[in-house]
């Protein structure tokens, strides 16, 4: 196994893992650590090329570092990720390998399942690092993040609706999901019990299928999903969704989704406002996920009631970024990462 530093002027340490036994290659984006450890989890997706897949954990460790500070978490941003099909390319073997070298930070970052990884695939990983959370068993083990990522994008998701026209209650709300992996399907369940109707979308056809027959939906193809007539958008899939090409088709009052950097640009949060399009910031709507992980790694023996109040907080800190925008007439995730960028400059001063 080799790992190489990759040299960055916007993060304190990038790795390129390889290991040619087990065809691995991958990357470790420690982006800040002032607020504690970096922590976020490992994807595995078939990125192009290395270029794509190091852009995109730059990209989703900086957006780490405003998720934990937007939920009062101890821990700072980072992330990591496995060039490769999951489905064909992971193997046990690859997985330690990678183990150790998250384990050569010696705890500067610790990671949890992400996209393409299960809590199965964690225990491979802690075989070789202590570093690791998201496990299924243990003392403090957190189990699959998921279904609390999904309570928080629920929480935002209503919080934005309240806003939007004065009631968070869903029934009869069309809304229309993108992504039917593990949170978007966590995610659905509750929008369906809250008395949503659903249009869904996802790559996987056979899922689709099955979120028809689950939750009564309507299936659209994927690039479809921009331009059905909804009340809310909820992306749960890949980020750089909301873009120059996709906002102009967008026929929703309301985008409030799980997936991680759904800008494509900072500048498209502006676009989604001139439109009258209220934004729910992403790092704070699905920072549900990562609450519930920092409760294995601060070795939090009251899991339950410290994932509630963090919850309660951080939808707290919606309505307050929401608040703000409005009045200041601007995009809430401008709003956003102004308050993360300050409270993290008090502390650095």
């Amino acid at each position: 196994m080799t790992i190489t530093a990759v040299p960055s002027s916007s993060h304190e340490e990038i790795y390129n893992i390889q290991d040619a036994g087990t065809g691995l290659n991958g990357y470790i984006a420690v982006h800040s650590t002032l607020l504690g450890p970096a922590a976020g989890g490992l994807r595995m997706r078939p990125y192009a090329n290395a270029v794509e897949a190091l852009t995109d954990v730059k990209r989703l460790s900086e957006g780490m570092t405003y998720k934990n500070a937007a939920a009062g978490l101890p821990l700072g941003g980072g992330k990591a990720v496995i060039i490769g099909d999951p489905a064909h390319d992971k193997s046990p073997e690859m997985l330690r390998a990678f183990g150790r070298g998250i384990d050569a930070l010696q705890g500067r970052y610790f990671t949890a399942e992400d996209m393409g990884m299960s809590p199965k695939d964690m225990a491979h990983l802690a075989e070789a690092t202590p570093f690791v959370a998201g496990l299924s068993d243990g003392n403090f083990a957190s189990g699959d993040p998921s279904p609390i990522t999904a309570r928080g994008i629920f929480n935002a998701v209503r919080t934005a609706q309240k806003h939007h026209c004065g009631s968070a209650e869903l029934g009869g709300v069309t809304i229309a999901v993108q992504g039917l992996g593990n949170v978007g399907w966590h995610l659905c369940d509750l929008l369906t019990m809250a008395g949503a109707s659903l249009i869904v979308t996802d790559v996987d056809t056979a899922r689709i299928a099955k979120a028809v027959s689950a939750f009564n939906a309507t299936a659209v193809e994927t690039d479809q999903i921009y331009s059905v007539q909804a009340d809310i958008f909820a992306p749960c899939a890949i980020g750089g969704i909301l873009n120059a090409t996709t906002i102009p088709q967008l026929k929703v009052a309301v985008v409030a989704g799980g997936a991680n950097n759904q800008l494509a640009t900072r500048q498209d949060g502006a676009a989604l406002h001139g439109r009258g399009i209220l934004y729910a910031p992403d790092f704070v709507a699905n920072g549900g996920g990562i609450i519930n992980v920092a409760t294995e790694i601060l070795k939090i023996s009251d899991r339950a009631d410290f994932v509630d109040e963090k919850l309660i907080a951080l939808d707290m800190t919606m309505q307050a970024i929401l608040r703000q925008a409005k009045a200041e007439n601007t995009c809430p995730d401008a709003v956003a990462i102004a308050t993360v960028q300050a409270k993290m400059a008090r502390l650095a001063a």
